[in-house]
């Protein structure tokens, strides 16, 4: 008896919603329901994607829908819903409109979804990724958040462009918040396992790490309007496939941490074991001592904001 396929939800069909829901068809992960509030936009998207798997030779089904009742039974959630920050907005309007997004869609992950695994891009990521498992109540290992990937990739990236080798043979480490604190560790970045810092002087890498961590605001700077899609899709597609196929990959999550790098109740990107249960264990690295440090700060900044988050939400009687 052949078994049903996964059933994957991607909450928010915007350009990340949307280009990972088809990056996960054309992988055959599973079948896909592609949610979002705007009438049309993830039934014409999901059309699109399900006729291009006639040219492509995929078999996922994918569909639309407005309703967060269709995220009923998913076995992995992606959730990438949110505004981008608009013009006259504060930080703190930006912070409690996603965080009034994000919070309905975990509530209703866990009345419809309640075996689920959610994986979380929405921004401020840490700090959505905590609070869409503070209103699941899953816990951190079917909780987790993409940022690492992504930031990691960036490193990559800017790593094979300055040394000019194919970008295939770069393995990237970048720890901490999803943002300016990032901690991008060059200790751990190889090029067919050779450290890049035997490759590079310091001021080479200095500056490769200081792009990577204005990678996002650099394209945003580009495109003039929107963000980046490709890469991020590509990160948070790379993490279910870890998740559905049960890779066991060891990639750079956001997770609450326990103990490890020295860290109890932050919610920081770090390397996990990525399987078919989640987070199965939290990779606790040795770190130089300035990478130990930086890595502390990010994690204070994003306790910092999660602090702000809870007094927004007590304000508003949330």
């Amino acid at each position: 008896m052949i078994p049903p396929r996964r059933k994957i939800a991607v909450v928010g069909a915007g350009n990340v919603g949307a280009t990972a829901a088809q990056r996960l068809a054309e992988k055959e992960l599973g079948d896909v329901v592609l949610v979002d509030i705007i009438e049309g936009l993830p039934q014409g998207k999901a059309l699109d994607l399900l006729q291009a798997g006639a040219v492509e030779g995929y078999g996922a089904k994918l569909r639309g829908s407005n309703s967060t009742d269709d995220l009923k039974g998913a076995d992995l959630v992606i959730v990438t819903a949110g505004l981008p920050r608009k013009p006259g907005m504060t930080r703190d309007d930006l912070l409690r409109k996603n965080a009034e997004i994000v919070g309905g869609v975990a509530k209703k992950i866990r009345a419809v979804a309640p075996d689920s695994i959610v994986v979380v891009v929405s921004n401020p990521l840490d700090v959505m990724t905590y609070l869409t498992e503070k209103e699941t109540g899953f816990g951190p290992k079917r909780v987790f958040g993409m940022a690492g990937v992504l930031d990691s990739a960036r490193l990559a990236t800017f790593i094979a462009m300055d040394l000019g080798v194919t970008v295939k043979d770069v393995r990237a480490m970048v720890l901490g918040g999803h943002g300016d604190s990032m901690v991008p560790v060059p200790r751990y970045s190889t090029v067919s396992g050779i450290p890049v810092t035997e490759l590079l002087p310091r001021e080479r890498l200095d500056a490769i790490i200081q792009r990577t961590r204005n990678g996002g605001a650099e394209i945003v700077e580009l495109l003039k309007q929107g963000s980046a899609y490709y890469a991020p899709s590509s990160a948070v597609v790379q993490m279910a496939e870890a998740v559905i196929l049960d890779d066991r990959r060891i990639l750079p999550v956001c997770t609450r941490l326990d103990g490890e790098f020295g860290l109890r109740g932050s919610w920081v990107g770090v390397p996990a074991l990525l399987g078919r249960d989640g987070v199965e264990k939290v990779i606790d690295l040795p770190l130089e001592v300035v990478d130990r440090q930086a890595l502390h700060k990010s994690a204070a900044h994003v306790d910092e904001t999660i602090r702000a988050l809870e007094a927004l939400l007590k304000g508003s009687g949330a």
